[in-house]
């Protein structure tokens, strides 16, 4: 597991949050690693794919992630990619914070998940810490 420290103050209690990784990939294409909820120092959030490790009402009942239609463990594996739902997500979050779940799993789809990855870190990682999407916050 890719794991790093993380001091908020000296005051303050330190720990470990997983970086940038494959397994913070959700079926939407949506980077886990960057939500907010993921990035918080309380109650952190697992991600998607790691629903066993915290039980969140808004993933474990997401409809994308539990869809029963989808063959593989992304979306674009689909043959009615992208559906009315992805598509819906997709506009909000690339009118809300300039990202695009469909945009991911097409490079995922080219490229695969290991350049994706990569792309993501460049993109969203650097000395101050990982940029969060919803707050704009490194955190």
């Amino acid at each position: 597991m890719n794991v790093f420290w993380v001091r908020y103050s000296c005051s303050k209690p330190t720990f470990i949050m997983e970086k940038i990784s494959r397994n913070l990939i959700a079926p939407c294409g949506m980077n886990c690693g960057l939500c907010r909820a993921h990035l918080r120092r309380n109650n952190p959030c697992h991600g998607c794919r790691n629903i066993e490790k915290n039980n969140p009402k808004t993933r474990f009942s997401c409809k994308i992630r539990n869809c029963t239609e989808r063959i593989g463990k992304f979306c674009f594996e689909c043959a009615g990619f992208p559906c009315d739902r992805l598509k819906h997500l997709d506009k909000r979050y690339k009118s809300k914070y300039g990202m695009s779940e469909i945009e991911n799993l097409e490079f995922i789809r080219i490229r695969g998940i290991n350049d994706f990855i990569k792309r993501e870190r460049k993109r969203w990682q650097s000395s101050k810490g990982v940029f969060c999407v919803h707050d704009k916050k490194y955190y």
